[in-house]
């Protein structure tokens, strides 16, 4: 997009001129000279068009003229009183001018804020995901620019060298940081795995499940809070996910750990109900108690009878508001065991109309194997009768056309 055009026109005494306009984008203006026609040899005129017009310095004569003229899409960029014949020039070349000083102004602010982004990284002392993602962002909006055609190719490849070391910069420091992960991940892994040695030779030994339990569990979570390589957390996770269903299966067999999850969760919810059912039992009989006691109390004469029997109900109602909390509790599991359960009902009815799918895509594709198997024999029979057809025909003996030697009839005999 050219920044300086030349044409003829007139002047306000109808004067032939030669004018050139030259936009300043910075200041959002146009500088109009102005060329007499005295001036404006064959020569001068071949210089500004195929020099000035391509940045390249032309020396001007001394008697020419410089107007600074606004740039506004409400205003002409000749003044009234010089006219030209190329209005359709003039026209293109404002709008487009007014495009090449906002397009300008566009790259200003992304420069800009590019060298704040510069700033930022260079107060770095390591690698930092907001500044990463600030800087993603920002390319992503110059991108968009530049893919709109609102960015010049020269601003867009500024922008993109200068963003593009930044990237570099931070890469370095990503790189360094996830060296520094690496070897603190290398070392809670060994730290962990010492831990877990030490659970493998208790279970070894076939001691006690419960503290091994107890401390699997503490284990998992010191192991949620750790940091570790996407490696050595699989590694470890596997392991420790191993001894908890080792665990479980010494304690209840099979039952710990080859069912699926709706069948694990059903399982709790049965024993769960089981000891709802024991401990509202257990809680009606010491209201049986209670109540009994104090018939006792209430026909016993004796001071200290009296005294024992209130020890007594103190003791039950004690024992009793220890089980209706008990019971509270496991009210509330059952509630979310009910939750859970409706869960892992629609993640099985889930995961059997997918496994309905992919049965069905591998029947399909297996029933065309097969057809296309079909077909292909076929094809191979019908080869191989042409073939043999071929060979037989081979075999068999061509018909010799055999020509009789030619006849000699007699001659007449003499008389």
């Amino acid at each position: 997009m050219k920044k300086k055009i030349v044409l003829w026109g007139q002047d306000k005494d109808d004067k032939k001129i030669l004018i050139g306009l030259e936009l300043q984008e910075k200041e959002n203006k146009v500088l109009l000279h102005k060329f007499s026609e005295n001036d404006a040899t064959e020569p001068f005129y071949k210089q500004m068009m195929d020099a000035w017009r391509e940045d390249k310095e032309v020396e001007f004569p001394a008697s020419h003229e410089v107007e600074e003229r606004p740039l506004s899409l409400t205003e002409d960029l000749l003044p009234e009183n010089i006219r030209t014949d190329r209005t359709d020039l003039i026209s293109r070349a404002k709008a487009e001018w007014h495009f090449v000083v906002l397009s300008s102004k566009l790259y200003d602010l992304y420069e800009s804020e590019a060298e704040e982004l510069k700033e930022k990284v260079s107060n770095l002392s390591k690698y930092d995901d907001v500044v990463w993602d600030e800087m993603k962002s920002f390319w992503a909006k110059v991108q968009d620019q530049v893919r709109d055609r609102n960015l010049f190719r020269e601003h867009a490849n500024s922008l993109r060298k200068n963003t593009n070391a930044l990237f570099d910069t931070m890469k370095k420091m990503k790189n360094d940081l996830q060296k520094e992960f690496k070897q603190q991940s290398k070392q809670s892994y060994v730290e962990f795995a010492a831990t877990l040695d030490n659970i493998q030779e208790k279970l070894d030994k076939n001691l006690g499940l419960k503290p091994i339990f107890e401390e699997l569990k503490k284990i998992q979570n010191d192991f949620k809070d750790a940091k570790f390589t996407r490696e050595d957390r699989t590694k470890l996770w596997n392991r420790l996910d191993g001894y908890f269903k080792q665990v479980k299966e010494r304690q209840f067999g099979d039952k710990g750990g080859n069912n699926t999850p709706l069948q694990r969760v059903q399982r709790r919810y049965d024993g769960l109900l089981n000891a709802i059912n024991k401990m509202e039992q257990s809680i009606a009989r010491d209201k049986v108690d209670i109540e009994r006691q104090e018939i006792r109390n209430d026909t016993t004469d004796g001071q200290l009878e009296k005294e024992l029997g209130k020890a007594k109900m103190m003791m039950i109602e004690k024992r009793m508001e220890s089980k209706n909390e008990k019971l509270e509790d496991m009210l509330k599991t059952k509630t979310q065991l009910l939750s859970k359960i409706e869960k892992e009902q629609k993640n099985e009815e889930r995961r059997a109309k997918e496994a309905e799918i992919a049965k069905a895509k591998v029947a399909a594709k297996e029933k065309i194997a097969k057809e296309m198997q079909e077909a292909s024999k076929e094809v191979d029979k019908e080869k191989v009768e042409k073939i043999a057809s071929e060979v037989n025909s081979a075999r068999k003996p061509k018909a010799v056309k055999v020509t009789p030697p030619p006849v000699e009839l007699p001659k007449d005999e003499e008389e």
